[in-house]
């Protein structure tokens, strides 16, 4: 296992175990991340980010696989996040595609890559399914998952 392996199976390794410390240590202090319902993200915004998910999973599992070191830099690995989406209570099975950027053994960039239509239709249930892939739903979404990490920072 090369150091970009290692890095990334202690970042899913911790998310695991609901470990946002763990997790964050796998970061470098100006990180930058993005995802389709954050946006991007950047520094405490991201360890803000994951320590409010770890705190507030509900029903959660976690596996990863098919970790690729593309060059000395980039590295890619799949992901599976089960649980139970807290605003709803709905089942969520979130299939994700990590993409990273490391050096000096820490994570300075990451992206990961789901379709949202199809996490909003799990999460909201049948409103989800059938308004879940119009911009206005998923704005609304966007727009309520950055209040509330906003929320969570300020307190």
């Amino acid at each position: 296992m090369n150091s970009h392996e290692a890095t990334i199976t202690k970042f899913y390794t911790s998310f695991q175990k609901l470990d946002a410390a763990g997790m964050n240590s796998c970061y470098s202090e100006d990180i930058i991340f993005s995802d389709p319902v954050f946006g991007v993200l950047n520094g405490d915004e991201v360890r803000a980010m994951w320590e409010m998910l770890c705190k507030n999973a509900k029903d959660f599992s976690l596996e990863f696989s098919n970790i690729q070191s593309i060059d000395e830099e980039y590295a890619t690995c799949n992901w599976v996040a089960t649980y139970t989406f807290s605003g709803t209570g709905n089942k969520v099975v979130n299939r994700i595609k990590a993409f990273m950027k490391l050096k000096d053994g820490v994570i300075i960039e990451h992206s990961d890559a789901f379709r949202l239509s199809t996490w909003i239709g799990q999460a909201l249930g049948w409103k989800g399914q059938l308004f879940g892939w119009t911009s206005y739903m998923k704005r609304a979404v966007q727009n309520r998952a950055k209040a509330n990490l906003l929320r969570y920072m300020s307190s």
